[in-house]
């Protein structure tokens, strides 16, 4: 458990400076800070139980985007305010960096090995994110026409 607050508490101070420097309104930083951290740890729940990473990634942007959503609800604001900070820190950049390093290498069994996976995850973010835009705006759409038929009976 101690450790899954330090994971959250330095997600915090991660999700802080990103949104420093991508100039986010300052009443939407502790929004962020939140989203990000989340996000985080349940990517490091996921992946510490034996799962795939791209997997704890597709869960981890499935949080920031709910959350993100309701955060743009809540503040009456765009949600990629406070997805662009929150999902950064899920960013495979080590991952990457290694695809690289191997390449240069010229081990190119690891590098086409940890290549396939940062692209993994990196898919598994985008579709976390677009599956939770997409259930959200069906979602709401079927609130506001349940209101709307309500309104005329």
């Amino acid at each position: 458990m101690t450790m899954y607050l330090i994971q959250f508490t330095l997600a915090l101070f991660a999700t802080a400076g990103f949104s420093v420097i991508f100039r986010v309104p300052t009443k939407h930083i502790p929004a962020c800070m939140v989203i990000g951290a989340l996000g985080w740890v349940t990517y490091e729940v996921i992946t510490i139980n034996n799962f795939s990473p791209a997997l704890g990634c597709f869960f981890g942007a499935c949080v920031v985007g709910l959350l993100s959503n309701f955060a743009a609800h809540t503040f009456k604001d765009a949600a990629t305010i406070f997805i662009i900070p929150g999902i950064l820190c899920l960013v495979p950049g080590y991952a990457i960096f290694n695809t690289m390093l191997y390449m240069l290498q010229e081990d190119f069994t690891a590098s086409a090995e940890i290549g396939m996976q940062t692209l993994m995850m990196a898919g598994a973010i985008a579709l976390g994110l677009l599956i939770i835009g997409a259930v959200l705006r069906v979602f709401y759409a079927l609130i506001r026409k349940t209101v709307t038929l309500r309104d005329k009976f």
